[in-house]
């Protein structure tokens, strides 16, 4: 079948720290469109933006269904309005879902937009102007601020993809303990990865396709491919009964957040970059368990952080020494600290200036300002005041990327194992 005009369709800000999801609203959604002859064109897109922007979702993610514009597409609309109205979680100050309809083709300004949204922060207003500029029919439930998120996931072109099949839990159950076998996810990590990936954090014991929110997912894995999907969820074991699943086609694990930043100064608060920095000062602990230092270039110096729920990431950045070269991947925060989601080190600094060493194999001392060395064995002078460089071993290597866990890593963060793929 030819589709000639397609109706896009994009939903987002419908769920709360204390429940719901917006791909669960989408698939009760699909459902409804399955009854009614309603056919998707290409899998539903679930779109991460700017984790850095300050009145992010949850998951930040808004989600995109595309459909024939025939002449079901009214019975569409309606359908997708009265399941918004039904299950988004309007008791929460901070859910503001949003309704987007679009008609024809994307434009390349909607494309532009869809990046800002990944990049940066658009507000409400601007979302909207820009929303009736290309002729968006636009549905905002008390703020309506999920429109920002909904024009994006139309809009946004996916050169690079990673797959999500998402089990949904029976409505009783939203809110109680899950009950997946932990020995079927290791198995299935097993059997399928690198195909899928984010399956288990191996160093924390922690079963990452398991949410920890009181959400409708009972599980989430992800992949390169829907057939290594099939094959997951045919391993993975669960004690409870799957009322739905359903599998998105989403930019997670792209590292489409990350602009190339051509150096420290040209950097904003709450976008996300790479950058190559030199290393300043030792990386240091606070009270919290959070790892800091500095790096700097020729336009100015920025704070990075390891934070506490990175666990070992932050005994490799614990390695780092004043003088390493490295490019760094991550956004910059509240605070202005540039939070790391993960750095290759371009230069290691491998050198150190140490006192010479005496020809009695004492290590010499300073005998004051320009006047040399002295050794405390021998007695022995030396006039010169320079320290001899000594060549030392690292714990790091030159080139060597270095990610933090699964356990702690972002939606969009690109996983070392996919590094080479795109």
């Amino acid at each position: 079948m030819i589709i000639i005009n397609i109706l896009h369709i994009g939903i987002d800000d419908t769920d709360s720290p204390d429940g719901m999801c917006t791909t669960y609203l989408a698939s009760q959604i699909i459902n409804k469109f399955k009854d009614n002859g309603i056919e998707l064109v290409d899998y539903p897109r679930l779109i991460r933006l700017n984790p850095f922007a300050r009145f992010k979702t949850r998951g930040n993610g808004g989600v995109c269904l595309r459909i024939s514009n025939d002449s079901k597409a009214s019975l569409a609309k309606e359908i997708v309005l009265s399941e918004v109205e039904k299950l988004s979680m309007f008791d929460c100050d901070n859910t503001n879902p949003g309704v987007i309809f679009y008609e024809g083709e994307i434009t390349d300004e909607m494309k532009d937009y869809a990046f800002r949204a990944i990049y940066e922060f658009i507000t409400i207003d601007e979302a909207e102007e820009f929303a009736k500029s290309v002729g968006c029919e636009i549905h905002k439930f008390k703020k309506g601020r999920g429109i920002i998120g909904s024009i994006a996931s139309i809009s946004l072109p996916l050169t690079d993809y990673t797959f999500e099949l998402l089990a949904y839990r029976e409505p009783d159950k939203f809110g109680t303990p899950r009950q997946i076998d932990h020995d079927s996810v290791y198995e299935m990590d097993k059997q399928t990865f690198p195909d899928t990936f984010e399956n288990v954090d191996y160093a924390e014991d922690y079963i990452a396709i398991e949410p920890k929110t009181p959400c409708p997912v009972l599980y989430g894995i992800r992949s390169n491919n829907v057939e290594s999907l099939k094959k997951a969820r045919s391993i993975v074991e669960v004690g409870e009964v799957i009322d739905d699943w359903c599998i998105f086609k989403t930019n997670q694990h792209t590292d489409m957040h990350i602009q190339k930043a051509s150096n420290i100064g040209a950097m904003k608060q709450f976008g996300c970059y790479q950058v190559i920095g030199t290393v300043k000062n030792k990386p240091s602990i606070i009270d919290g368990g959070h790892m800091f230092f500095y790096i700097f270039d020729e336009s100015g110096e920025i704070e990075c952080g390891a934070y506490e729920p990175t666990k070992n990431f932050r005994k490799v950045v614990s390695h780092l020494r004043p003088g390493d070269v490295i490019r760094v991947y991550g956004g910059i925060g509240e605070q202005n600290t540039f939070n790391i989601e993960k750095f290759q080190v371009i230069e290691l600094n491998d050198v150190e200036y140490r006192n010479p060493v005496c020809e009695c194999g004492k290590t010499m001392t300073s005998a004051g300002k320009n006047k040399g060395f002295k050794c405390k064995k021998c007695g022995r002078k030396i006039k010169s005041d320079k320290k001899v460089p000594i060549i030392i071993s690292r714990d790091l290597q030159n080139g060597q990327f270095y990610e933090t866990p699964v356990s702690a890593r972002r939606h969009l963060s690109k996983p070392l194992c996919r590094m080479n793929l795109n």
